[in-house]
């Protein structure tokens, strides 16, 4: 039912009119004059809701456009609406095409607002959020990248990772290099450039980072050799010889008689001897040919010292992946007995070497580190240690600087036997390297336990009559 306003037909409803609609108005019409009308409606909060339209002819037929509902919108507002859009189609112009298209154009303007915001964003891209996507996309490292995140969270994001990819430069690589320089740490300032050089030739691949690098990789522009001290060998070749392993034998004996020796309100303050665990972790290293690393990581479970076996899980090898392998070590008595001794401490622990909690293992680098900390020279010290330990007690006579680190351990019982006579796969094999040939490997399993049991006895044995000899040069010095 089409209904009208009190003053007649071709008048306009009052606000007052269209407040007190009864219920039963519900689903009529309520002619406004000039071509609008509404649609009475009751919600269920029982308040009537009229929806506007205005009709009007176009190309022969009428049209609908809608125009809002009241009292959501005034009845002001929606008469000037019916009025723009009667203008519109005096002008030819259909008003739900025009809404239509207004609507499109403000959503082309929000997109291009967005578009705009997200290439600005894109543009400013900053070191730091690239090693972030790098690590969440482009790298795996056995430890998890812990490794990885603590040296940039350390060394390079304090640094530049506010820095805005497409203005990075090699300036800004070189501040980093640098500052690691001035702690005198070679060997960290080539892993991290690496590490960098990998993280930038990543995103050199990969929108919308390669966009950013529209100057090429700075990282290119790097001669990591400049920012070395000029003794330092990238490839170390340090093998130690028999004088030194005895040598070495008497300093760590020297240092326990020392610090025996001292009154008891001395011993926190003077020399201090190196614990039995990083003693037997130096001489297993030697005697098995082992990675530091794959050491630390050993669990007691996983050695059997009376068949004398150990087993390094392809988990803790060194390795790429898909390539790691497990590793049986057939222990010598030399070892075995390093291994007696360590379980001595550690035999109540799930781990050969425990952390403090007894929860894992210690850090890898643990025994790196305290080996490193006794020989300043080597490690470039800026400052002194602290009296708690003592500097220099650990540097050798002969080498370079008399510098030696346990990954020389494993180098110097490979060349121990090659002077022995031990075939050179026999030793590859007993430092489970991957043999090269993936037919042979495919093909070839023997797994060459007893010629590899013989390697580790010869081996074994020389290191005992090496450490049997007295060294009387080293005698006559400390005397």
């Amino acid at each position: 039912m089409t209904r009208y306003p009190k003053t007649g037909k071709g008048t306009k409803w009052t606000i007052r009119e269209l407040s007190a609609i009864p219920a039963e108005w519900h689903g009529d019409t309520l002619s406004d004059s000039g071509g609008l009308s509404g649609e009475v409606r009751f919600i269920s909060n029982g308040n009537a809701s009229i929806r506007f339209k205005y009709a009007f002819r176009w190309e022969g037929k009428v049209k609908w456009y809608q125009l809002g509902t009241f009292p959501g919108i005034g009845i002001a507002d929606i008469r000037a609406e019916r009025d723009r859009a009667r203008q519109l189609v005096a002008e030819g112009i259909n008003p739900v095409d025009s809404k239509k298209a207004t609507k499109i154009e403000a959503q082309a303007a929000i997109e291009a607002t967005i578009a705009e915001a997200k290439r600005q964003d894109t543009e400013n891209l900053t070191v730091a959020e690239l090693f972030n996507e790098w690590l969440r996309k482009g790298v795996a490292r056995q430890d998890g990248n812990a490794e990885l995140e603590r040296s940039f969270n350390k060394d390079v994001l304090p640094i530049i990772g506010q820095k805005a990819i497409r203005e990075l430069k090699d300036d800004d690589l070189l501040d980093v290099l640098n500052s690691v320089r001035q702690r005198g740490v070679n060997r960290h300032i080539v892993i991290l450039n690496s590490d960098i050089g990998q993280m930038l030739r990543w995103a050199e691949k990969r929108q919308p980072w390669r966009k950013l690098m529209a100057d090429g990789n700075p990282a290119d522009l790097i001669d990591v050799e400049t920012l070395l001290d000029p003794d330092y060998e990238t490839e170390r070749e340090r093998v130690l010889s028999s004088e030194e392993i005895r040598e070495l034998r008497d300093i760590l004996a020297k240092l326990e008689s020392d610090y025996a020796a001292l009154p008891a309100g001395e011993k926190y303050s003077g020399i201090r001897p190196v614990n039995n665990r990083v003693q037997s972790a130096v001489w297993i290293c030697l005697g098995t040919l082992c990675r530091i690393g794959e050491l630390l990581q050993a669990e007691w479970r996983h050695i059997d010292l009376n068949a004398g076996t150990w087993l390094i899980p392809a988990k803790n090898a060194k390795g790429k992946r898909g390539k790691k392998q497990d590793h049986h070590i057939f222990l010598s008595s030399l070892s075995i007995t390093q291994f007696k001794r360590l379980k001595a401490e550690t035999g109540q622990s799930l781990f050969c070497f425990p952390n403090r909690k007894g929860d894992a293992h210690v850090c890898l680098k643990t025994i790196s580190k305290l080996i490193g900390d006794r020989q300043c020279r080597f490690k470039r010290r800026s400052k002194p240690l602290s009296g708690r330990q003592h500097n220099d007690t650990l540097v050798l006579s002969g080498g370079a600087n008399g510098e030696w680190t346990p990954h020389d351990m494993r180098r110097t019982g490979a060349t121990i036997m090659q002077s022995l006579g031990v075939p050179l796969d026999i030793i590859d094999r007993c430092q489970n390297h991957v043999m090269a040939g993936k037919v042979r490997r495919h093909y070839l399993h023997h797994n060459y336990a007893e010629e590899k049991t013989k390697a580790w006895r010869l081996l074994g044995e020389h290191i005992e009559t090496v450490l049997s000899t007295d060294n009387v040069v080293l005698i006559q010095k400390m005397a």
